[in-house]
């Protein structure tokens, strides 16, 4: 698989350092560059890059403004933010996510030499590149499928069959690239009389998950907030993992505390969705819901394990509404899945069954 990267940014020395280290990768073919949003849009049919690389901050046509456009033209080609780790760039690149991009990048910031530099670039752009790029090439190949996909269900011997009378006091959510949008389509739609608590690890860095906490509480009917070690787990409450912070349950007498704290990383993550769902099938057993949304890797699979093993349950994101159906193929394939669904049908299957317990 030979790519293709468009990289653009109106700075030339991260298009020039950019462009050498990916032209030092097998796979990519090929680097072209564009110094403004404008230039972009004039190369993309002169190159048919595989992947777009696109700065968030630029003069005359800022990367949002760029990215609109070529969604508007190019509606499922592979857009990678590619931002600095500041409060501006994290906000607009989470606006980014929910206008359409794939997925982000941080810039090498603070970093004492050239090489780590490199290393930085090598580390955070070229996995998504990979994985993105590969995702768009095998759904341009696919045939057009008007159809809408049939969720289904799964039934493996291996585990406890559940008790549907069971209360469903937690449900706990798994989630990386393509995430904020995933997210976007389910919160609201929970209603302000839930009756259970709701716990989610996304993969981002610690500015990131603060701001989408800040961003879905304005959108949701019951309170979100980025969780903080020791507070009290209550019904109708939604908390996110702070960014580089491992988020669990802990069981205090005859409370459920969150806790945080920064406990090696999994599946090179922090926070893991494995950490939390073990935590989750360990306090709550046949009474929890895990559900694994779009993302790259298979963070979430041994903690899915958990989950089923102790009668609990488990929903999966369907391959054709994710951005990466990593995450959620990896539980799927290994027949743990009760439901596999699309993401519009997410929020009324984890409805149904929470108000059906």
């Amino acid at each position: 698989m030979k790519l293709h990267v468009l990289v653009v940014d109106d700075a030339v020395i991260v298009r020039n350092r950019v462009s050498k280290i990916l032209s030092t990768v097998p796979e990519i073919e090929a680097v072209s560059v564009a110094a403004s949003g404008k230039i972009a849009l004039l190369k993309i049919p002169q190159v048919h890059p595989d992947i777009i690389i696109l700065d968030v901050e630029m003069p005359e046509m800022d990367g949002l403004k760029t990215l609109v456009e070529i969604r508007r033209q190019y509606p499922k080609l592979p857009i990678i933010m590619f931002s600095a780790l500041t409060v501006l760039g994290a906000a607009t690149t989470l606006d980014a996510l929910m206008l359409g991009a794939n997925d982000y990048a941080t810039k090498p910031s603070n970093l004492t030499s050239i090489e780590a530099a490199n290393q930085h670039i090598l580390t955070e752009l070229v996995p998504k590149i990979k994985v993105l790029s590969a995702e768009y090439k095998m759904l341009d190949n696919k045939a057009p499928n008007t159809q809408h996909p049939t969720p289904k269900t799964t039934h493996d011997s291996r585990f406890t069959i559940h008790d549907s009378r069971l209360t469903i006091n937690i449900v706990a959510i798994g989630v990386s690239t393509g995430g904020p949008n995933a997210l976007a389509e389910i919160l609201p739609k929970i209603p302000a009389d839930f009756p259970a608590a709701i716990l989610i690890v996304q993969h981002m860095p610690p500015m990131f998950t603060k701001l989408m906490a800040e961003r879905l509480a304005s959108k949701c009917q019951i309170p979100v907030a980025e969780a903080i070690s020791g507070t009290t787990v209550k019904p109708g409450h939604i908390w996110i993992a702070p960014g580089d912070f491992h988020l669990e349950v802990l069981r205090v007498e005859d409370t459920i505390k969150l806790v945080t704290n920064q406990a090696p990383l999994e599946n090179s993550c922090r926070p893991a969705v494995d950490v939390l769902f073990r935590s989750v099938a360990k306090v709550y057993g046949n009474k929890s819901l895990g559900v694994v949304l779009t993302g790259m890797g298979k963070d979430g699979l041994q903690g899915a394990e958990h989950i089923r093993a102790c009668g609990g349950h488990i929903f999966v994101q369907d391959q054709a509404s994710s951005v990466v159906w990593g995450m959620p193929g990896f539980v799927a394939n290994a027949g743990l899945a009760e439901s596999i669904l699309p993401i519009n049908q997410m929020a009324g299957a984890i409805l149904r069954l929470v108000a059906d317990n």
